[in-house]
């Protein structure tokens, strides 16, 4: 007995230690890779490409449900766990490829667990039946809670005939099944459902969404059966006494499984930000964050999908002003921080910068912070957190506080200064990595204790050393007008540490303006019906074009490859500039979604509708590249071998679907070999 005792606590140890909530000293940071209708921006290709640039910032991206839920939609109305993962953001295998990339990269994705409720195909309880390594999984009307939906499901169970499961554990949720998870059936598909997730998506671990719906209990029991790294419940509620008691909930055998995101601290933030009353963050209260024994399980935020404005009808609960403030805030502070897409983008280069302030400082979920404020009665507040390399004090509000001479500030902005203690000997630039169109001139600061070092750098990712790289002063600014790989380091006599990294892309070629087509292909048939056609359309300015709301009544059609569309034509004028569409029918009813960051030639389709018709980018089926014959989407010698193979007959034109035509005269002649080569000579 003593003997299989042993062996069973080697077995089970691993998983033990896998399944704690959250790892301590974890100094990643998050990005929520989507927001509300982000069906462009949060598409598995675009969020891949990018994966060079996430992986210097971010260790963890959270993208929305992956499954299918049986029409456009954001995942929280999920319908297959297993056998259908073709989904508003790209399909299966474009799905593993961007996981499998971030891997690579150093980035886990954070999968979105949508396991309080599911919706159903068939009936009030008729869910899919899916096959998943030999094992069939279907669940029925025993499965769903018996008080589900207010009663109406108890209704409507009583109709059919069928019984139904035990009364619910958490809050009741009206428009789908909400699940028993007191129910055999149900925990043996979870399970298999989150292991699919780990093992064969090769998710990194779960965002479990509207955790209030069920007992904490069942998150903790599903982490240790599943044993993610890392496990986030959105437990939505803005009180820490709360928060705390969930995640507590999720403890087995006196082990917590799983971490929280911080309502209180994304609330006092907004409050802070919102009102421009920034000695509201000091107090008690505050956050999991400032909770020595909670500040591990805290993934803090200031804004997600449904907090933020969507629109005037659902306003939401967002940050108003201050944002790149609260984001400044948000970085420099213990837990794990999870940035917001749309602040991202807005304010990408700014996030950098406070991104790199928490790696120098060697800022962790469990490093210790404090108010550092000498007067709480003037309009500033001051926290200063300990990392592992250094401090940082985050200056918030007026700059009526002086930073001390043992700190240097290295970012700021709007109601917001950054400061590094010069004991983190490091060396900083005013730049972050990215891409910049033309030449751009770059600072140089000494963050140390030593007066008078200076640094010394290299442009072409060569290590700096005494003997290796320019040296200049501190506060000296060099021009950056090419690409390049920039190290910089402090030197101290001849010693050479605390060296930085910026890859810097110059894009010096001048901006040509060009026009785009946004097609939208005929609603005014079945199964839509339109009675008519808007385009109501604004841009990455937010200037308002053809009227006010709703906009102009298209009648220009075309028909292409046989399909009607309506259609109109912009200008982009500017490398980030963009246009955002709503079609609509000319009323506040039957309306689409927000369509946006369209900057080129697109065709779109309207697709399903609940609250809003759901818009398809069906780009791929109808654009065909000018000078591409072949179908690869690049211009190259194999087109030139294409059009000559037609020539001489040696195929058809037909083969190729009308792409060998490339100057547009409606026929395969010489013309469009010259024209072909003439591309690919670039002339």
């Amino acid at each position: 007995m003593k003997k299989f005792f042993t062996t069973a606590v080697v077995i089970m140890l691993p998983l033990l230690m896998m399944a704690q909530g959250w790892p301590t000293k974890y100094d990643g940071v998050m990005l929520q890779g989507f927001y509300w209708d982000s069906f462009n921006d949060s598409r598995w290709p675009k969020l891949e490409a990018q994966a060079d640039e996430l992986a210097e910032f971010f260790s963890l991206v959270w993208v929305p449900q992956s499954g299918n839920c049986g029409g456009t939609s954001m995942g929280y109305d999920d319908l297959y766990w297993f056998s259908n993962y073709s989904s508003s953001f790209g399909n299966e295998s474009q799905l593993r490829s961007m996981i499998n990339t971030f891997k690579n990269k150093g980035i886990g994705t954070i999968a979105d667990v949508v396991i309080n409720h599911r919706k159903s195909n068939n009936g009030w309880f008729g869910f899919p039946t899916e096959v998943y390594r030999g094992l069939t999984y279907t669940m029925s009307s025993t499965d769903v809670c018996s008080n589900d939906d207010g009663g109406q499901a108890q209704t409507e169970a009583n109709r059919l005939g069928v019984q139904l499961g035990n009364p619910d554990t958490g809050e009741d949720w009206s428009g789908m099944r909400d699940l028993d998870h007191k129910s055999a059936n149900v925990q043996r598909c979870v399970k298999a459902y989150l292991k699919f997730l780990l093992n064969d998506l090769g998710y990194a671990g779960f965002r479990y969404d509207m955790t209030k719906g069920y007992a904490a209990s069942y998150t903790g029991m599903y982490n240790v059966d599943a044993a993610p790294e890392f496990s986030v419940g959105e437990f939505w509620d803005g009180y820490l006494p709360t928060v705390k008691g969930w995640i507590d909930g999720t403890k087995v055998d006196g082990v917590v499984q799983s971490a929280a995101f911080d309502f209180p601290f994304r609330y006092t933030i907004r409050d802070a930000a919102n009102n421009n009353r920034w000695t509201s963050l000091g107090g008690s209260g505050k956050g999991l964050c400032l909770e020595n024994n909670y500040k591990r399980y805290a993934v803090t935020f200031i804004e997600n999908h449904d907090t933020e404005y969507r629109s005037a009808s659902a306003p939401q609960d967002p940050i108003k002003s201050n944002i790149e403030a609260a984001n400044a805030y948000l970085l420099s502070m213990p837990g794990t921080p999870c940035v917001f897409l749309k602040h991202w983008k807005d304010y990408k280069e700014s996030i950098k910068q406070m991104i790199y302030v928490r790696q120098l400082a060697g800022i962790s979920n469990t490093s210790t912070t404090n108010n550092f404020s000498k007067n709480d009665a003037a309009n500033y507040y001051v926290q200063r957190t300990q990392g592992d390399r250094g401090m940082v004090l985050a200056a918030m509000g007026t700059t009526a506080y002086t930073i001390p001479q043992t700190y240097v500030v290295v970012a700021s902005g709007t109601n917001y200064r950054l400061a590094l203690s010069k004991t983190t000997e490091t060396a900083w630039v005013s730049k972050p990595s990215g891409e910049y169109e033309g030449a751009f001139s770059v600072t140089f600061t000494a963050v140390s204790q030593t007066a008078g070092a200076r640094l010394v750098y290299t442009l072409d990712g060569s290590e700096p050393t005494a003997s290796n790289g320019t040296r200049v002063d501190d506060g000296s600014s060099i021009n950056i007008n090419k690409s390049v790989t920039l190290k910089v380091g402090l030197l101290i006599g001849n010693a050479v540490s605390g060296v930085i990294t910026r890859h810097y892309t110059i894009d010096n070629s001048e901006f040509v303006p060009y026009e785009i087509t946004v097609y939208l292909k005929d609603p005014t048939v079945a199964p839509n019906n339109w009675s008519s056609v808007y385009f109501f359309t604004w841009d990455s300015n937010d200037k308002t074009f053809n009227g006010n709301w709703p906009g102009e009544k298209m009648t220009a059609t075309k028909v292409i490859n046989g399909v009607k569309f309506y259609y109109d034509t912009y200008q982009i004028t500017g490398k980030n500039y963009y246009m955002n569409f709503v079609f609509n029918q000319g009323s506040s009813s039957g309306q689409t979604e927000d369509v946006t960051y369209v900057n080129k030639t697109s065709f779109f389709e309207i697709a399903t509708t609940t609250n809003k018709y759901q818009v398809r980018d069906i780009t791929d089926q109808f654009l065909v590249v000018k000078g591409d014959v072949n179908g690869d989407s690049e211009v190259n010698i194999a087109d030139v071998n294409c059009i000559i193979d037609i020539i001489l007959g040696h195929k058809t034109a037909a083969e190729f679907e009308g792409r060998a035509d490339v100057n547009g005269d409606t026929e395969v002649n010489i013309a469009d070999v010259n024209a072909i080569i003439d591309i690919i000579l670039g002339s």
